[in-house]
């Protein structure tokens, strides 16, 4: 849904000011068709798509149609929408009749034969047919997966995270506008079945012997979300007593699967759906219910359809990503892919530059979870374990309008600065309901990274931008200096970010930690006792360089 920015109204929220650390990346045409809002695109904001699809699985192609229903936000006679160049635009129909378009990259940009007016609602169709992209490595890279079960049956599904739906389907493929609803019709051939976003709304046997699903999303969605896994799925089902009443939880694998399924899923949904709940507010989703479904890639956060294909095993494929034994009592994609139900599929970043937003908080979530089951300090230990990951490789906002990333640190070292600023607050409850906060006042929008860290400012009444700019903006890690001459202590932080002044727990060895609020200038360190010999810093909970000096 395309929305208007969400002025957060606050002395604290400060602009971001630092500047990337890292070369500047190529970036060509294409890239800036697929990243930038220009008025071809802003023209128009989404209501409403019907995507109907039909497989030919033995040729790996498509062929199907998009229903484009907007409101326009301005006069305008030219629009773009996207589709990747290797598919096919057969036609785009507008009140019945062809109209014309041309195409450059992957951008295609449509002529209407007379204006639309601002504040008008209208709606275009276009028909397409190909071979889409077919994924290689699935989900790290984008396009539909085609493969066989067990049993030898045709198995297939959508993975387009980063690269954009626009690679299997015709769409205004932008983050900043998700369809306020959708209707997704896939035909596939007799003996399988479709399972994508929403609800299952029919099912229609042709004459072909082909069967079509359609599948209604009442929510917002945004496009990589939109998924189709075709294969020879069983269902079971149960219910979830939450926050907003009865939730649905439906589940498809692929028969031989099924009993360990029930036992797999019914190990940690629930408890994943406690716990998140507890910490971010209710689940999103709750018209269109909570679906996990076996995937034939490792997994996908799609909206109430979340794929799965970590084999019915605790960790991730079998290992502890932190290292720490804790993240073995768990299956990682079931609390990881959920947690992108609050983070990426409720709150979508309007840029894929501020992806952080979906995988620094999702990935904290895994900590909330092993909190909820085992303790504050397993919780800590875990997310320690986490720096293991990161590479500080380039800097975590990748660059705006041109449809890049930043580094994957947004995963592991998001976590851990979102836990940083737990400890700076040094306030569970508050912070519990900062994170509930964000979940209520984003619900269903997409956000910029200056909204959420000002959202954060505001509530805990502390300014952190100059923290979150340093984690998210370089690669270098903030360095507390600590001197000591004459009998006195001095301290000052070494940083990026001009004045970054970020409070930091010292203490002296077996006291308790007190805070201190270091500038870029020396200052005294006002800390009783002290002595070079007996400074204590808080490196768990902080990830930060000391330097004694």
């Amino acid at each position: 849904m395309f929305r208007a920015l969400l002025c957060v109204a606050s002395l604290l929220l400060l602009p971001f000011l630092g500047q990337a650390q890292a070369t500047t990346p190529t970036i060509s045409r294409a890239d800036s068709l697929r990243g930038a809002l220009t008025p071809l695109r802003t023209c128009y904001d989404i209501n409403y798509y019907h995507l109907d699809v039909r497989l030919n699985i033995d040729q790996q192609a498509i062929t199907g149609s998009n229903l484009f229903r907007f409101t326009a936000t301005q006069d305008f006679t030219r629009l773009q929408f996207d589709l990747f160049a290797n598919l096919a635009v057969d036609k785009v129909l507008y009140k019945g009749q062809s109209v014309p378009f041309t195409r450059e990259a992957n951008a295609v940009f449509v002529t209407f034969p007379q204006p639309i007016r601002k504040g008008t609602r209208d709606e275009f169709t276009v028909q397409y047919s190909g071979k889409p992209t077919v994924a290689k490595k699935a989900p790290w890279d984008g396009g539909l997966v085609f493969t066989q079960d067990a049993q030898g049956k045709p198995w297939v599904a959508s993975a387009c995270q980063g690269v954009g739906a626009s690679i299997w389907w015709p769409t205004k493929d932008h983050q900043a506008d998700e369809v306020d609803s959708m209707l997704i019709s896939v035909t596939v051939p007799k003996g399988l079945k479709d399972v994508s976003n929403g609800r299952l709304r029919k099912t229609t046997a042709l004459p072909d012997g082909s069967t079509r699903f359609d599948w209604a999303v009442r929510n917002p969605i945004n496009n990589y979300d939109v998924a189709l896994n075709v294969g020879d799925y069983q269902h079971f089902g149960d219910t979830y007593q939450g926050e907003n009443g009865k939730l649905t939880l439906d589940y498809w694998v692929l028969p031989e699967n099924v009993e360990k399924a029930k036992k797999q899923f019914g190990a940690n949904v629930k408890p994943m759906l406690k716990a998140l709940e507890h910490w971010f507010g209710p689940y999103p989703f709750y018209e269109d219910g909570y679906k996990l479904v076996e995937a034939p890639h490792l997994g996908m956060e799609h909206q109430s359809a979340v794929a799965y294909g970590n084999h019915y095993q605790n960790g991730y494929l079998g290992h502890d990503r932190s290292g720490t034994g804790w993240g073995m009592k768990w299956d990682f994609i079931i609390i990881h892919e959920s947690g992108h139900e609050w983070f990426g599929n409720n709150i979508t970043s309007k840029d894929i530059a501020d992806m952080w937003v979906h995988e620094g908080f999702t990935t904290y979530s895994e900590s909330l979870f092993v909190e909820s089951l085992f303790g504050k300090q397993a919780a800590q230990e875990y997310i320690y374990g986490q720096r293991k990951n990161i590479q500080n490789d380039k800097p975590i906002i990748g660059p705006y309008n041109v449809n890049q990333e930043g580094s994957s640190d947004m995963y592991d070292e998001g976590s851990v600065l979102l836990n940083m600023v737990r400890t700076i607050l040094n306030d569970d409850e508050k912070w519990r309901q900062i994170l509930r906060g964000l979940g209520k006042t984003f619900y269903h929008q997409t956000v910029t990274a200056e909204q959420i860290v000002g959202y954060i400012n505001q509530q805990s009444g502390k300014d952190l931008t100059k923290v979150f700019d340093q984690y998210l903006r370089y690669t270098t890690l903030p360095t507390l200096e600590v001197r000591f001459q004459k009998g006195k202590a001095e301290c000052r932080w070494m940083a990026d970010v001009q004045g970054f002044n970020m409070p930091v727990r010292v203490r002296t060895k077996g006291g308790a930690y007190r805070f201190v609020t270091p500038t870029t200038q020396w200052q005294p360190l006002t800390l009783p006792k002290v002595t070079q010999e007996n400074l204590e810093v808080d490196t768990f909970d902080y990830y930060i360089k000391v330097a004694v000096l």
